[in-house]
């Protein structure tokens, strides 16, 4: 199927590594023109080598999405290189652990900061763009939201409100045709993932218990998983679709737990 997203400009944050990077891919082997806004320099320079043998055509922009102006760079320095923005992927963000009995107001803060501040900052100054091309954003949420976790407020406050605002916002960009969107997903086997397993006595153990309670397939997503209901969602095919959060997490969320 052709998504009819060749030469489209799509701004990626968090884009380098793990879900976003496996979004920032799908675009580009769709044709579209991924820009990656990242902080990790190291993931960048790997991701460029990546992207070179692949023939993406690509860009990316350094950045710390936690400080208002280099939101708004992100998005000028976007639209100064390639005259257009097509769609805006709010994906950057870190499960901190900051939790309600283990976090300080100020380290809450922080966290917002991290995990939600940013997708407000970013959709603003994306959107006068994104209107000229009846374009189209998508949020990255958290099955954390609708399930909770425990110990870590922080991340699932912002997880809850970026579904809320995906809402919101559909309904303030109806008129100019802007489409928006969530993705939730639950457990994906990114880098980030990796690490947190690592932390337990054994890894595998731990792996195999939250793998039997996932429905589909007893697996863990897989980020690819992820960018093709991204690079859908992004597309002209998915014309009619707004205000939606979809769940790819192999049933985690909404299918009877005892089915495991």
């Amino acid at each position: 199927m052709d998504l009819q997203l060749k030469n489209k400009v799509v701004l990626i944050t968090g884009g380098a590594s793990g879900i976003g990077a496996a979004i920032a891919r799908s675009v580009g082997q769709e044709g579209g023109t991924p820009v990656v806004v990242d902080c990790d320099s190291e993931a960048i320079q790997r991701q460029e080598f990546e992207f070179r043998d692949l023939e993406i055509q690509a860009d990316w922009v350094a950045a710390d999405l936690c400080r208002l102006e280099n939101c708004q760079s992100s998005v000028t320095l976007t639209t100064e290189k390639f005259g257009r923005l097509d769609a805006l992927v709010n994906n950057a963000g870190i499960n901190d652990r900051v939790g309600l009995e283990n976090g300080t107001p100020a380290q809450f803060q922080a966290s917002l900061e991290r995990n939600l501040l940013h997708y407000f900052y970013l959709t603003q100054a994306a959107l006068p763009h994104l209107k000229k091309t009846r374009g189209s954003i998508l949020n990255i949420s958290s099955k954390t939201a609708v399930t909770g976790q425990g110990g870590t407020s922080g991340y699932v406050a912002a997880k809850g409100a970026i579904l809320s605002l995906t809402r919101e916002w559909a309904v303030d960009c109806l008129a100019s045709g802007v489409r928006v969107n969530a993705i939730v997903p639950a457990e994906v086997r990114t880098p980030l993932y990796e690490k947190w397993l690592a932390q337990f006595t054994d890894p595998e153990e731990r792996l195999r218990h939250i793998t039997s309670k996932i429905p589909l397939g007893k697996r863990l997503t897989l980020p690819e998983e992820i960018a093709a209901m991204a690079v859908f969602l992004l597309s002209p095919k998915a014309g009619h679709i707004t205000g939606q959060h979809l769940y790819v997490d192999g049933g985690y969320v909404h299918l009877d737990r005892s089915l495991t």
